[in-house]
C-alpha cells in the first residue's frame, strides 16, 4: 500500500493525540508486579502497548511481541521476577535488535535465562525465580530501556538494587519517567548521586493511574503547523492546531519539543499551567524562526526525524548530536533518514558517529519521490507533513504508523490532508 498526500491551503484542527505507550508500558508492567488485574486509565491504543496487554492477561508459554522494543525489553525483566518459564520473542527485525547487556545484567543478578538462537538478540527463555538484587554497574550509553526494565524489576529483588550507570548517560529523561512512575506505585527509589540510583526491596501498592496524551506524537503537528506557516500566502490566515490531554512540566522528555519548535517558528499556548494536569494546548505559528539550529538529543533521540525533515524543509541548517541510539531502533534511523531526504534533495552529513548535520547543500530531487518506510513508525509520521512542501508526496507501507499512533492518517485526512491510496504499488 501507498499513501499519496496532498496538503490543505490553512489548518485549524482540533487533533486527538493517543496516549503516550512511554508511560502506558510502563504503567502496565508495574501495574503486573503489583498483582493488580485492573488497567491503568487512559492506556495508549498502539501495537506496541497491544502486545503488553495480551501477553500480561494470557501469559502464554512463547510470547510474541512483534516489534515492540519496550515490551521485549521491559517483559523481559518482568519475566525473570515470576514464577513460570516462557519464550519470548518478536518479528524478524527484533531478533536483530541486540538485548546482550539487558541479559547479562539480570543474570549477574540472578536470572536464569538463554538464547534459544543467535547470542546477543532474541528470542530468550526465561525461568522466573527469585531474584537477589544487588549492586550493578552498566554503561550509561546504552537504551534507556535496559535501564528502566532493571529498575523496574528492582522492587521485587531481595536486596534491592543499586545501579551505577557510567559513562555519558543516554536519555536520562526516560529514566526520570520511570523513577517517577515507580514512585506512584509505592517504590522507594532516588538517584543517590548524578550516575547511581537505588532501590529499595519494598513491594508495589496497587494503585488508580493515570495515562498522560504523548508529546512525541504533539510533535508531528507541530511539523504541520511549522511547515504550514511557511507556505500560506495569507498573512492573516487564522492557523492553529488545538491538542487535548498535555501536561506543562511533563515528565516525558519528548515535551521539550516545544522548546525545539519555538526555534522553528511555533509558539506553545497552554489552557491551565497546574503541573502534571491534563489541559488544553495551542499550537500557533509565530513567524520567527534561529537561522540556524544546533541541538543534543541525547534526551531525545525520537524527535530527531520530525526534526531534521521539518529543519531542512524550512531551509534552517543543523547540527544534531547525541543520535546514537538510533541505529537500533526500529530501524537504522540515521541511514534511512540520510537516504530518504536525498530523494528530497537535501545532503545530510552523517560522518560524525551520533551526528547528523545539514549546511544547506542541496541534490537533485525524485521528480516523483516516493518515501520508504522501513517498518518505523516514525519514518512514516515525520514524513508525512512534507507534503506540504512536496504537494503528491507518497509514502510506502503507511500502515506502520499502528506501533503507536494508530489514528494518524484519519486525523491527517480530517485536518484537510487529501490522502490518495495506490494499492498496487
Amino acid at each position: 500500500m501507498q499513501y499519496i498526500l496532498y496538503p490543505p491551503k490553512n489548518i485549524s484542527f482540533n487533533a486527538a493525540l493517543p496516549a503516550s505507550k512511554s508511560i502506558s508500558n510502563r504503567a502496565l508492567a508495574i501495574n503486573a508486579l503489583t498483582g493488580n488485574t485492573m488497567h491503568p486509565d487512559n492506556l495508549s491504543r498502539c501495537d506496541d502497548t497491544d502486545v503488553m496487554v495480551d501477553a500480561l492477561r494470557d501469559m502464554p508459554y512463547e510470547i510474541n511481541i512483534k516489534a515492540a522494543g519496550t515490551a521485549m525489553r521491559f517483559l523481559t525483566a518482568l519475566l525473570c521476577t515470576r514464577d513460570g518459564e516462557h519464550v519470548i520473542t518478536g518479528t524478524e527485525r527484533m531478533r536483530h535488535r541486540p538485548i546482550g547487556v539487558l541479559v547479562d545484567a539480570l543474570r549477574k543478578l540472578g536470572a536464569d535465562i538463554e538464547y534459544t538462537g543467535e547470542e546477543g538478540f532474541p528470542p530468550l527463555r526465561i525461568r522466573g525465580k527469585q531474584l537477589e538484587g544487588g549492586k550493578l554497574e552498566i554503561p550509561g550509553n546504552i537504551s534507556s530501556q535496559y535501564i528502566s526494565a532493571l529498575l523496574m524489576a528492582a522492587p521485587k529483588m531481595t536486596r534491592g538494587l543499586e545501579l551505577r550507570m557510567t559513562g555519558t548517560v543516554f536519555s536520562r529523561p526516560y529514566i526520570d519517567l520511570t523513577v517517577c512512575t515507580m514512585r506512584e506505585f509505592g517504590a522507594e527509589i532516588e538517584w543517590a548521586d548524578a550516575s547511581t540510583i537505588r532501590v529499595e526491596p519494598k513491594q508495589y501498592t496497587p494503585t488508580k493511574f493515570f495515562v498522560e496524551n504523548d508529546w512525541s506524537a504533539a510533535s508531528y503537528w507541530y511539523e504541520v503547523i511549522a511547515l504550514m506557516s511557511h507556505t500560506c500566502a495569507d498573512a492573516d490566515a487564522d492557523m492553529r492546531i488545538d491538542l487535548d490531554g498535555l501536561m506543562d512540566g511533563s515528565r516525558q522528555g519528548d515535551s521539550a519539543v516545544r522548546y525545539i519548535f519555538s526555534l522553528l517558528g511555533v509558539k506553545t499556548e497552554f489552557e491551565s499551567r497546574e503541573a502534571l494536569t491534563p489541559t488544553h494546548v495551542t499550537l500557533i505559528p509565530h513567524h520567527r524562526r534561529m537561522p540556524r539550529l544546533d541541538y543534543d538529543f541525547t534526551g531525545q533521540p525520537d524527535l530527531a526525524q520530525t526534526i531534521v525533515v521539518t529543519a531542512a524543509l524550512l531551509g534552517v541548517p543543523f547540527t544534531f548530536s547525541g543520535l546514537y541510539t538510533l541505529r537500533i531502533k526500529e530501524t537504522d534511523r540515521i541511514t534511512a533518514l540520510k537516504k530518504e531526504m536525498a530523494k528530497l534533495g537535501y545532503v545530510i552529513d552523517d560522518s560524525v558517529e551520533g551526528t547528523l548535520s545539514w549546511d544547506g547543500t542541496r541534490c537533485e530531487p525524485m521528480t516523483e519521490p516516493v518515501i520508504d518506510t522501513y517498518e518505523d513508525h516514525r519514518m512514516a509520521m515525520a514524513f508525512a507533513p512534507a507534503a506540504i512542501m512536496i504537494p503528491g508526496l507518497r509514502i510506502n507501507n503507511p500502515g506502520v504508523v499502528t506501533k503507536s499512533y494508530p489514528d494518524f492518517w484519519q486525523q491527517l485526512a480530517a485536518c484537510g490532508f487529501n490522502i490518495e491510496e495506490n494499492p498496487a504499488s
